[in-house]
């Protein structure tokens, strides 16, 4: 994780991804509202800068290195944190 931005009306993160090429990419993940992410159990300390994860949702249509995060694990502990987004997959 490289970046977290806790917004209305969506909560972003951003991380490095490895390609298979070997390059890294910097991809943006949306989650829901800051609001909808506490009553999903999260806090502003769940997930930090540095964290490792994995991630289960939906590339954006257009093809750019973004996201819906449905689900984000955390690699060190498994953790599976809910997105609380929308079920369908990211339209950006």
């Amino acid at each position: 994780v490289t970046k977290i931005e806790w917004q209305n009306p969506h909560t972003w993160f951003y991380m490095d991804v490895k390609e298979a090429n070997g390059s890294t990419t910097n991809w943006g993940m949306e989650l829901g509202s800051p609001n909808l992410l506490i009553r999903a159990g999260w806090s502003r300390n769940s997930l930090k800068i540095g964290d490792g994860v994995a991630i289960e949702g939906f590339r954006a249509k257009d093809g750019t290195p973004t996201g819906n995060a449905q689900v984000v694990i955390l690699t060190a502990t498994g953790q599976r944190l809910f997105g609380a987004s929308s079920a369908g997959p990211a339209t950006r």
